[in-house]
Formats: C-alpha cells, structure tokens, sequence
C-alpha cells in the first residue's frame, strides 16, 4: 500500500515539475470521508452489510496561474463486510484521483484527468482499475471567509479482478466500471493563518461490468458520507 501512495504522489510531483518554472501557490493537508458502502450483485439477492468506516488521506493542488492549477488526492480506509456466524473479513479501498482543472471564470473550473480505485484483501483478492474521469466545479463566496463548494464528474475506467487464493473462480478477470462522483461542503479559510477548513458531503456511484460474467456477476456500487478537509496554502 505504502507503494500505491508514493507512486501516486511521484506522478503528482513529475506533472508539476514538468510545468513551467515560475512561482506557484500549493495547498497542503488532509481530507477524510466518512463513507458507507452500498452494492448489489445483478440477478441475485445478494446484499452483503458493510459497516462505514473512515476514509483518509493527503490532498495537494500547485497553482500555476489564474487559469490552471492540478489537483492530488488520496483516500484509503478499511471497511469491515460481516459474513455468518458473527464473522467479517476486512476490505481495503483505495480512492484517488489526479486532475488539470480550467478556470471559466470567478465560480466555475472544468477538470480533466485520472482515476485510481478499487479494493483488496490480504487473502489475495484485488479489483483495481485505471481510467480517465472529467467534471465542473464551482465556488461561490458567502460572506465573511465563508465559501460554498461544489463538484460533479464522471469515470471510465478499466480494471482486473484477481479472485482470493482460495476461492473457486477462474483467474484474473477483466472489468469496466463506469459511474459518477459529487460532493458539496462548506468551507472557511481561516486568513492570518492560510488554512482552509471544510466540511460536507459526497458520493459516488458506478456500476461493475465484467468481460466474463461466468464466475462474477455484475454489481452496482453506492458510497456516500460526510467529508471533512483541512490545507495549508503558501507560495514557492
């Protein structure tokens, strides 16, 4: 796991370094999500209880000028399915994102870019996928450092899915996902200090598609909870 956030993190820095070289504002801190995890499988009743859990991880954005800046983000948390008989097995997932945002004007950025997610068990089991993710957001002053903050985008993305050690399915199968994010929180930026504290919510949706459907049957997904982000903002 430690692999997965520093590779992410090392294509964040190469992005930037790859921009001109020139002053730039960074925002640096930590975002959580406090989120519940909702999926059925299609064609079965099948609709296994997941208990929430915290999502966490750093969120970073270099401004380059009044029209670009580019985002980071990284989530990970445990989830906890419970099975029969008192049991659970403990599910990891991962949720980032890497994106160019566009400013249209004082209350709209368009952004383009892409998304890493998925999950893993420590029986051998993952199902992680790559792909690309476009949206609009939009900022809107409220008075008295107070900001309204909001987003929508979409995914596309392509993944594989490798079965646990023990389990009875075929190999690694191939999937697409496809699906929406949006979020909405109300921010306060603290000025003598250059920190931005928010809170709100999010979710996602998107549904699973498997190439072979033989041993996996298709599934949609719900995630959705309470966000809460604090950063620090100075110039290089």
């Amino acid at each position: 796991m430690k692999r997965r956030i520093i590779s992410a993190f090392s294509v964040f820095l190469l992005l930037a370094a790859a921009m001109p070289s020139f002053a730039v504002d960074i925002s640096a801190g930590a975002t959580t999500w406090y989120s519940w995890w909702d999926f059925e499988e299609d064609n079965t009743s099948y609709t296994p209880d997941i208990d929430p859990t915290l999502l966490y991880g750093p969120a970073l954005s270099v401004k380059f000028n009044d029209e670009y800046n580019l985002t980071f983000v990284f989530l990970y948390g445990k989830f906890d399915m419970q099975e029969g008989e008192g049991s659970s097995v403990e599910i990891t997932r991962i949720d980032s994102d890497l994106a160019l945002n566009y400013r249209l004007n004082n209350y709209f950025k368009l952004f383009f870019g892409g998304k890493y997610m998925g999950y893993t068990q420590d029986n051998g089991f993952s199902h992680l996928g790559l792909g690309p993710g476009a949206g609009i957001s939009a900022v809107f002053p409220m008075g008295w450092d107070f900001y309204l903050l909001g987003n929508v985008s979409g995914l596309y993305l392509w993944g594989n899915h490798e079965p646990s050690d023990d389990s009875t399915e075929d190999s690694t199968q191939k999937y697409n996902e496809y699906g929406f994010n949006s979020s909405l929180s109300l921010a306060y930026y603290i000025a003598p200090a250059s920190v931005t504290l928010s809170i709100g919510g999010r979710y996602q949706y998107f549904k699973t598609i498997f190439e072979d459907s033989d041993d996996n049957e298709d599934m949609t997904h719900q995630f959705y909870g309470v966000t809460a982000a604090a950063t620090y903002s100075f110039n290089l």
